[in-house]
């Protein structure tokens, strides 16, 4: 049982070492796929990925080869991931906690307003400079394309993503039919029919984004949940390896005395020979 405990830490370092491969990798590919175009996700993912593959290949080495400074830097890095992803946790389900779309009557999908969202995520599409590196990589997905050749029927019948319903199409409420002296949506003036333009500059499409930001967050929110107690585990379990590293230097084990030899204080030897000089004179 001596050991036990480094061998546990050196199996689950290497699966989470493998582990941190597929989530790289789903990163990389959420950046070139992602239909929300939103960066800040996927560099958070890419981020954890690598930090967790670096971590893990140092808990491996350290556990597994009894190397006690590379233990100390695991358990040192290990303890500031978990409080920076418990930290990610709290705001991911802060942020996301808000937001929602609203249920359009006699339709199937829902539209999205921009003020039920909370502030951080609305201050990010309120910039000029990110939202246009948003509406271009809109363009480039091709979203709205597929909306095209729907007929009438086609939306009352069928769904809409988030994105579509926000970017591609006016707010239903809108009415373009007749001349009316009501007031309308401020999106239903900024609607176009030319396909570079389209709603791209609604509020209606920047909470059609934060809606699938939110929904990924969520989730990515859900998983860290897990991480985080499968993290903690490995660093209780962490610690009690570098103790069994630190004390397999002195190749003692555990529970026995060290205690060999004890050296005499300074006026021991004066004080037995005072000793026995009494004993002789009585």
């Amino acid at each position: 049982m001596y050991r036990f405990s480094n061998t546990v830490i050196g199996f689950l370092n290497l699966f989470t070492l493998l582990g941190s491969i597929p989530i790289i990798g789903g990163g990389l590919w959420m950046a070139r796929n992602s239909t929300s175009c939103e960066s800040f996700l996927q560099t958070s993912l890419l981020v954890i990925g690598f930090v967790v593959l670096v971590v893990s290949l140092a808990g491996f080495i350290g556990a597994c080869f009894n190397v006690a400074w590379a233990l100390w830097v695991y358990l040192a890095v290990m303890l500031l991931l978990i409080a920076t992803l418990l930290s990610f946790t709290i705001f991911g389900f802060v942020v996301t906690s808000q937001g929602g779309g609203v249920q359009v009557p006699g339709r199937v999908y829902k539209e999205y307003r921009l003020q039920d969202y909370s502030p951080w995520l609305r201050n990010r599409v309120k910039d000029p400079r990110y939202w246009r590196t948003i509406r271009t990589c809109l363009l480039g997905s091709k979203t709205c394309s597929k909306l095209a050749y729907w007929t009438p029927l086609d939306y009352l019948e069928r769904d809409l993503s988030p994105i579509q319903s926000g970017c591609c199409k006016p707010p239903t409420s809108c009415n373009y039919g007749t001349a009316t002296m009501l007031a309308q949506d401020p999106d239903c003036y900024r609607w176009n029919n030319v396909a570079t333009l389209l709603c791209y500059e609604c509020d209606s499409c920047k909470a059609g984004v934060l809606e699938d930001v939110r929904r990924d967050w969520h989730k990515l929110s859900v998983l860290n949940v897990v991480v985080l107690v499968l993290l903690i585990c490995i660093y209780s379990i962490g610690c009690c390896a570098f103790r069994n590293s630190r004390r397999s230097e002195t190749d003692y084990p555990y529970g026995q005395n060290r205690m060999t030899k004890v050296r005499p204080r300074w006026d021991f030897y004066w004080w037995r020979w005072w000793h026995d000089r009494r004993e002789q004179l009585y």
